[in-house]
């Protein structure tokens, strides 16, 4: 078996998530001083980039769902973060089933002309039953959404970088098309980065064989080694390389114990009917594959309470503790920390001017260790 390690020499990449759904990153009571509003988003971005930020990832919610009352579409809210800034990558999350695929591969294409080739796509294959369903839409089983999704990302990455693109698959079908403008040439990015996310076999393999980045939910170093392993076989297979990306929420302060006061507090005023409630859909999509192996699945409640696993990553203490612990997955084969915060403008500016300086002589350190 192989595994894909993370060089050394290349610095970890950083990414955020947008608070584009209101009720901030966690589902809880306690004051979150973060708004799902585009000023609040416009300043924040701005932020980020200057705070040692490559990426910043839009959510995608279509309904009032578990404490997420209002949401901004994700593509749209990604184009106009990127066009208020200079450097910023933005990764829209995009549901197959939802979207054409050549429509939007129409639409990333003239965003990444409009942005000098800054956009991505995070595939998602859907937990959400009623966001199909309300919609008019068929919700597949478990499997068939994976392989619609994998089919979806094909048929994009064709459309993308073929002049005369052919695809023929049971979901989706292109005929001698030729897209212009294309998405923007840039060294070393064939075309826009195609993101997706999963812990289920199905979605492992199909990560392995299409994705260029695989997000992971958050878990112990021992739990994403072992996903980054399986991924990577599948790609060896394929003859591919895949990156990877760990969400985890940070909470950095001056001392650990005001930050496990902070994450205590966070448990302890939970939205219990909002968690139960989003815990009951998401363990549902998971037990409908066959090896009953999916995202959320050994989640408790205290982890439920972010909705992606964040708590279980321990990016919880002080920036020397988080630092540490962003290198061990690094050590494992993360390529990139998904981040996720309780007050976003406050807490972006302290990871830049606290936290990312750490990181920084951690690696370097370990460098010339390396070679020593």
């Amino acid at each position: 078996m192989t595994e894909s390690l993370q060089s050394p020499a290349e610095p970890l990449k950083f990414a955020y998530w947008v608070p584009n759904v209101s009720g901030g990153l966690v589902v809880s009571t306690i004051e979150q001083r973060t708004d799902w509003g585009y000023d609040y988003n416009k300043t924040l971005a701005r932020l980020a980039e200057d705070n040692g930020f490559e990426y910043a990832l839009s959510q995608v919610r279509y309904i009032a769902s578990y404490g997420a009352a209002y949401q901004h579409e994700s593509t749209s809210i990604s184009l106009a973060i990127a066009l208020a800034t200079e450097r910023l990558k933005v990764i829209a999350a995009v549901h197959p089933g939802l979207w054409q695929p050549g429509v939007l591969a129409k639409l990333v294409a003239s965003a990444d002309v409009m942005t000098g080739g800054r956009m991505a796509i995070n595939v998602v294959s859907g937990w959400f039953k009623d966001e199909f369903t309300k919609l008019g839409e068929p919700w597949l089983e478990h499997g068939e959404r994976y392989r619609r999704s994998e089919e979806f990302i094909r048929y994009v990455r064709e459309i993308w970088t073929s002049e005369h693109a052919e695809f023929g698959g049971d979901f989706y079908r292109l005929h001698d098309f030729d897209l212009k403008p294309k998405p923007v040439e840039v060294p070393g990015r064939p075309h826009p980065e195609i993101f997706m996310g999963g812990n289920s076999t199905d979605a492992r393999g199909m990560g392995g064989r299409v994705a260029d980045w695989y997000f992971m939910n958050g878990n112990t170093p021992e739990g994403i080694q072992e996903q980054i392993r399986d991924v990577s076989d599948v790609a060896q297979v394929h003859g591919r390389t895949v990156r990877f990306g760990v969400n985890g929420f940070v909470v950095a302060r001056d001392t650990e114990a005001e930050a496990r006061d902070v994450l205590r507090e966070i448990i302890d005023k939970a939205d219990r009917e909002a968690v139960e409630g989003f815990g009951s859909a998401v363990k549902q999509a998971g037990q409908s594959t066959g090896d009953k192996k999916g995202m959320w699945q050994d989640s408790e409640f205290a982890d439920l309470v972010q909705y992606n696993d964040g708590f279980r990553t321990g990016l919880i203490g002080t920036p020397e503790q988080i630092a540490e612990r962003m290198l061990e997955y690094k050590r494992r084969g993360a390529n990139l920390i998904l981040c996720g915060f309780l007050h976003y403008h406050e807490d972006v500016e302290y990871f830049g001017r606290h936290v990312l300086p750490v990181v920084r002589e951690m690696e370097a350190a370990e460098l010339e260790r390396v070679h020593a």
